[in-house]
């Protein structure tokens, strides 16, 4: 079995099995078809989705917000210091964090979100549906599982983090995939820059982040109540403007 089938990759909506063209309820040339699909649209490694699909299904969630007008969240994740890890331990080392952050990805986010790995240590997670409450919390949740879980290597075990940038595309404030890229790697270097381990975005008006007691209740049996109920409030950033980047500035696979 591939990487990409056991890591439990779900498929894009935009997929659909071939049905059988003898009505037969297994067909292995489908099956073949489609371990073929997954095998061109998944990451070798960490059987996390590759960037030429990140990009098809950006352009796909971005479309479907200007339709259904509900907002579409953008999660960048880089690890801290992931070049040390490679020059004391080695690659095989790296490899190893880069596999067990993938799988910390997955079980922190939702089958629905699409899980990215953008390219080295850095990666991408697309959130549809998604307004910018929410998707704090899936990052602070990813953030901390990745600080909290050790990984286990010959020799000892490495306690690694993650900065986290995340943007918003909506029906008032719609971006280009790019522009929506841009803002989202924008905050992730701000957290970078204000010590790493934290999560930035930009902050809406106050009376925008007001949450009532109905949606924190959601929130909370929504994630299983793993984190506590000030969670959400705990914002992180300095919600300083953005410029938006040059819509031809996708990055090189």
């Amino acid at each position: 079995m591939s990487d990409a089938t056991s890591s439990g990759q779900s498929h894009s909506s935009n997929q659909t099995i071939p049905a059988c063209p003898v009505g037969e309820l297994s067909c292995p040339f489908i099956d073949e078809v489609q371990l073929l699909r997954e095998q061109v649209a998944t990451d070798p490694l960490t059987g996390l989705y590759n960037l030429r699909h990140f990009r098809e299904a950006l352009e796909q969630e971005l479309e479907r917000t200007q339709r259904t007008l509900m907002s579409t969240a953008l999660m960048m994740v880089d690890l801290d210091h992931f070049k040390s890890i490679n020059d004391t331990w080695g690659h095989p080392a790296g490899d190893e964090v880069l596999k067990q952050t993938a799988r910390l990805i997955r079980e922190s986010t939702r089958k629905l979100d699409v899980q990215c790995r953008y390219g080295g240590e850095e990666f991408v997670i697309i959130l549809p549906s998604t307004e910018l409450m929410l998707a704090v919390q899936v990052a602070e949740r990813l953030r901390e599982n990745i600080a909290s879980t050790l990984v286990r290597i010959d020799g000892g075990e490495l306690q690694i983090t993650a900065s986290i940038g995340l943007a918003l595309h909506s029906a008032q404030q719609p971006h280009s995939a790019s522009s929506l890229i841009g803002m989202a790697d924008h905050y992730l270097y701000q957290a970078k820059r204000q010590g790493r381990n934290q999560v930035c975005f930009e902050h809406p008006d106050m009376a925008e982040t007001a949450v009532s007691g109905d949606e924190k209740s959601l929130l909370h049996d929504l994630f299983g109540g793993a984190d506590s109920q000030d969670d959400a409030d705990d914002f992180i950033g300095d919600g300083e403007e953005f410029m938006a980047a040059d819509d031809n500035a996708w990055p090189e696979e």
